[in-house]
């Protein structure tokens, strides 16, 4: 034996294959070994607290455990340890031992099983469940974070998207930071006085809408905002008008542009320390601490993204929401509830104001308003035309008869407005994003094809007879309802070069691009052709002094029942950043002038638009007059889901119709149907009143469903904001 290391000859440290002096092991690997040791050294686990005595008073406590399958949609009882008795409070964290089954029972208490999180629900003196109890694993933290308001919220957002209630934990309670919870949150501030109405007084019952609010008033309005930057101070001000009553405000925005604007408008109005940012994108420790001080009552003002629509605000006063048509306030997550709907119930639950807002309507705020739900809160139509920029088209015939426009994309009079427009500022450029699906339209008239039996969205693919995206027949016989025309046509994407063409039209001026890859905030108020994708457009100090809104049927050609509204409020989010007709501001839609959607933006109506949508959906049974749910799987999975779906009598099954790869794809999720795996997609639809038996009857069908072990998931979407 080697006296240096007590190793045989020939297993020095050279046969570790390190070297070091005198045959012993390095210093630096010593310490690695001795790192590793520690690192797979047994940590402290949760006690089974076997033998330890329970607690005196309320012993058993309910638990929600962290699992979304639909069939464990329920509290569980645990047995209180007397240790944890202090800490076990009804909202905390705690960690529970689950699924041992009824197979080890020590003294009378049930043992084995995983650890899982949870939240204590209740505490409670007797259990329900005649068996033993397994105890309380852990207290995570003693940090109160589901309250009965919350809790309650959140079970009529389950109910209402039929999913389980711990998914919709999982979107309204973010993950615990032990640092930011370790933080002390200061005291809430004083309540700040009323504020002046401000630009609000260019809305007819706008300064009446925020002195209700100070007053303690819980009024409900459908806010159509007049072009322009001046929508963030006016979402400020009755933030303020809702403070100095001594409640709270919960600002929800989609994307953190808006969220910034609105920070810095109540930042000038209230001053720093008064408010809250919610939003995804900030940071673990940081969105957890701003949650928290809500949580605790340090700040009673909050605004986000939908991250922020379950934010715990105290005494809630007013929720808002701005641009509700906007797919960002859809969540991806099960069971994807949207952000409108989750605050229509917290208004409607805490007896709170709200405020649907934004520069268009869309036909949920029109439905709002036509139930007398919601009052309307609009400009005359002398503020609008101060406002509003100049809008003109240029339609089909027009391309046709214009020699520059069969030269490239530009027609004369969009190459004229940009040359006038830049001498006056920059001028924005607005071009369809790629992935718009085309969808068949009268050649003649351009009206949607669409199916005789259900309405839905006819579509012709590889040249085979036009097959109904709803309901799957086929259509061998078409012709349009409008004009009686035979002919179809299919809508396309056009130019993919518009910046480089655009470019050597105006080679002097600077072209600066604003979209997926890189969405500018702002620009200079210098000359600039800025060209955009949707909802990327940048702000320019001042305003545009002219716009071009590109490839028009592009977005109205999509095979989606929302077409025309989405691309009237993606032209209207674009022209509302341009300088009012005042000031020579002007915008150029290259679009059929006599579609709805371009004569509401000419005469910029949208609000009218929306009325119209409405009534034409409530003639044929659209949402969102009628509930409609999607549901997806393989066909078998599928058919076997709905065989054993017990679905309202009213309720109407349209499909099945094969899935598209692309949608397949996107709208996969972990321990959903592979990609390559063919799917299909039914849609239910019922008629108003229906909606909630319809939400319990696919409930009910996918926890039975889970409950035998099915191994192919089948995915149900309430409202689907796609029906196509």
């Amino acid at each position: 034996m080697s006296s240096a290391n007590g190793r045989p000859e020939g297993e020095g440290a050279d046969a570790d294959g390190a070297g070091g002096a005198e045959g012993g092991p390095p210093e630096q690997l010593a310490l690695i070994r001795e790192t590793v040791r520690r690192a797979k050294a047994p940590k402290a686990k949760p006690r089974t607290w076997r033998g330890a005595p329970l607690a005196k008073d309320l012993p058993v406590a309910r638990v929600l455990v962290d699992k979304g399958v639909l069939h464990l949609d329920r509290y569980f009882d645990y047995a209180v340890p007397e240790d944890l008795d202090e800490a076990a409070r009804p909202g905390v964290r705690v960690r529970v031992r689950f699924g041992a089954g009824g197979r080890t029972v020590r003294g009378g208490r049930r043992e084995g099983g995983g650890l899982i999180d949870g939240f204590l629900v209740e505490r409670v003196a007797a259990s329900d469940y005649a068996g033993p109890l397994a105890a309380l694993a852990q207290v995570v933290s003693p940090e109160p974070v589901l309250g009965p308001e919350l809790l309650g919220l959140a079970r009529a957002v389950a109910d209402r998207y039929a999913g389980s209630l711990a998914d919709v934990l999982q979107l309204a309670v973010p993950p615990r930071h032990a640092r930011a919870e370790s933080r002390d949150s200061p005291p809430p501030p004083p309540a700040p006085a009323a504020p002046d109405p401000g630009s609000w007084r260019r809305y007819g019952r706008g300064a009446d809408f925020l002195a209700s609010l100070a007053a303690g008033g819980a009024p409900r309005a459908v806010w159509t905002a007049l072009p322009g930057p001046g929508w963030a101070e006016e979402i400020a001000r009755a933030v303020q008008a809702t403070l100095a009553s001594g409640r709270g405000a919960l600002v929800v925005v989609p994307a953190g542009r808006p969220t910034a604007r609105v920070d810095a408008a109540l930042r000038t109005l209230l001053g720093d320390d008064r408010h809250a940012v919610l939003t995804a994108d900030a940071g673990p420790e940081r969105r957890y601490r701003e949650w928290l001080s809500v949580r605790r009552g340090a700040v009673r003002a909050v605004v986000g993204t939908r991250a922020a629509m379950f934010a715990p605000v105290r005494d809630l006063g007013l929720v808002v929401v701005w641009d509700d048509g906007d797919a960002g306030h859809s969540d991806d997550n099960a069971p994807f509830p949207h952000v409108r709907e989750v605050l229509e119930l917290r208004a409607s639950r805490d007896r709170c104001g709200f405020l649907l807002g934004g520069w268009t309507c869309t036909v949920e705020a029109a439905q709002l308003v036509e139930t007398g739900w919601a009052q309307p809160l609009t400009a005359s139509r002398e503020e609008v035309r101060a406002a509003a920029p100049l809008v003109r088209t240029v339609g089909d015939g027009d391309l046709a008869r214009d020699e520059a426009a069969r030269a490239a994309r530009l027609p004369t009079l969009a190459w004229q407005v940009v040359r006038d427009g830049l001498r006056r500022g920059p001028v924005l450029v607005q071009v369809p994003r790629r992935g718009y699906v085309p969808r068949m339209a009268c050649a003649r008239c351009r009206a949607p094809a669409r199916c005789r039996h259900c309405a839905g969205p006819l579509e012709a693919q590889d040249a085979r007879a036009l097959r109904c995206a709803w309901c799957g027949r086929d259509e061998g016989s078409w012709h349009c309802q409008e004009c009686g025309g035979f002919r179809l046509r299919a809508q396309v994407v056009g130019a993919r070069r518009t910046a480089e063409e655009l470019g050597r039209a105006f080679p002097a001026v600077p072209v600066r691009t604003s979209g997926r890859e890189q969405v500018l905030d702002t620009v200079s108020a210098g000359p600039a052709l800025v060209v955009s994708t949707p909802g990327a457009e940048p702000v320019a100090e001042g305003g545009y002094a002219a716009a071009l809104l590109l490839d028009g049927w592009a977005m109205l050609g999509r095979p989606d029942l929302r077409a025309g509204e989405d691309g009237l409020r993606r032209w209207i989010g674009a022209a509302a950043l341009v300088r009012p007709q005042g000031e020579g501001g002007t915008v150029v839609v290259v679009a059929e002038p006599t579609l709805r959607p371009v004569q509401a933006l000419v005469r910029w109506d949208p609000v009218g638009h929306a009325v119209r949508e409405l009534a034409e959906r409530a003639e044929l049974g659209f949402p969102p007059v009628s509930r409609m749910a999607s549901v997806s799987g393989t066909p078998e999975a599928l058919a076997g889901f709905l065989a054993s779906a017990e679905l309202p009598p009213d309720a109407e099954v349209l499909g099945p119709v094969p899935v598209p790869a692309a949608e397949a794809a996107r709208g996969r999720r972990p321990g959903g149907p592979p990609a390559a795996e063919a799917a299909e997609r039914v849609l239910v639809r019922v008629p108003p009143g229906s909606g909630a038996a319809l939400a319990a009857a696919l409930k009910s069908a996918q926890a039975a469903r889970t409950a035998r072990g099915g191994s192919e998931p089948v995915r149900i979407r309430i409202d689907p904001p796609d029906i196509g």
